[in-house]
Order: structure tokens, then sequence, then C-alpha cells
């Protein structure tokens, strides 16, 4: 009974905390980077932030919104499949009721010159958000000079060749990348790290091994 209780409290929080973050985010799925980070790994401290990062970047690869893909594996990760649901329900319930409501309204105020004062207001606030999503992100996605240098050349050729290269083809591509420069780091006997904490592992296990042998 109590670990019925746990578990609905818990499908519970999850619903609450997504359902907090739609409503207020503006500018799509990006601009809800932050705010599902500082919800569920800062506050609630149920993943941590380097798995948030995997999620955004899965849910970024696959068809959807990245918002509504981004919910759903967080949910799943805290609390398997009725995770997943509750924080779907959560982000999905609140800002349909919000863009219902607006759909309506919005023929009625499109020309009030206070509605088009907040907007323009709204959208260099939305790109702030999206940068800084962007940011939140490289620190857990740049881990080395090959990481970074994939970055910086993703990002020239969706500048250069945005009309031409489309997204999923640069995922793919960066996907076999990562594989093919793992494989060869590993030929070579190095080793690649796949977060940043994993480093200090790393260091720890070659200083255990030398006063071993010491």
């Amino acid at each position: 009974m109590g670990a019925n209780i746990s578990r609905f409290k818990l499908l519970r929080d999850i619903f609450i905390s997504f359902a907090k973050i739609g409503p207020v985010t503006f500018g799509g799925g990006y601009a809800m980077i932050p705010l599902i980070e500082k919800e569920v790994v800062i506050h609630r401290k149920w993943v941590k932030a380097v798995d948030v990062a995997d999620v955004f970047a899965l849910s970024e690869s696959i068809p959807g919104s990245i918002a509504v893909n981004s919910a759903t594996f967080i949910g799943y990760r805290i609390a398997g499949v009725m995770g997943a649901i509750a924080a779907l329900l959560g982000v999905m319930i609140p800002t349909f009721l919000i863009v219902l409501g607006l759909c309506i309204s919005y023929f009625f105020v499109k020309d009030n010159v206070y509605v088009a004062a907040a907007f323009k207001g709204i959208r260099p606030a939305i790109v702030a958000l999206i940068a800084y999503a962007g940011y939140k992100i490289g620190l857990t996605a740049i881990l080395d000079k090959t990481t970074l240098a994939f970055t910086v050349l993703s990002m020239a050729a969706m500048l250069l060749f945005n009309h031409h290269i489309h997204p999923v083809a640069l995922i793919i591509g960066g996907g076999i990348v990562g594989i093919v420069t793992v494989m060869i780091r590993k030929a070579l006997g190095m080793v690649t790290r796949m977060d940043k904490h994993e480093k200090h592992s790393i260091e720890e296990s070659a200083a255990q091994q030398i006063n071993k042998g010491a």
C-alpha cells in the first residue's frame, strides 16, 4: 500500500513538474530545455545533467517535437511507462488549453498595439533562451578537441548550406563520425571519454595502477 502511494506521488510530481514547464515556455521545445534541466536536475534531482543532454540529443534525432519527446523520455527514465505518460500529459494538456484559448482570442486582439509590442519583446528573449540551451548542452556534449571541431564544422555547414543539408543527414553523419573516431582511438590504444565526469575516473584508475606498480 505504501509503495503504491509513493509511486502515485512520484507520478503526480512528474505531471505537475511538466505542467508547470509547458505553459511558461515561449519559442518551442528548445526554449524549454533550460527549464526542464532546472526542474528535473537541479530542483527535483531525478536525473543527472549528462543524462538530460543525451535525452535532448535523442529527442532531436527522431520525428516529433523536441519538447514532447524530451518530456516522454525523461518521464520514462524516472518512472517507466507510467512516468512517460504522466510527463507527456503534463507537458501537453496545459499548453493545448492555452493555445486553444489564444487561437480563439487572437482574432479579437491581433491588431492591438500592446499585443504587438509584447510579441516584439518576446522574440529576442526567445533567442536568448535558445542560445542558453545550446550553451548548456555544449557543456556536456563538447568533451575534447574532436567534439569541438565537429561542433564548429556542423554549425558552419548549417549556416553556409542550410537549404541543402537536411538536419537528419547531419545527425546521422555525427553518429558515424563518433563511431569511427572511437574505433580509431581504440585501435591506437587511446581511451575515449563519454562524458566529462569520466575524466576523473580515468585519472584515478591510472593513479591507482601506478601506486600498485610502485
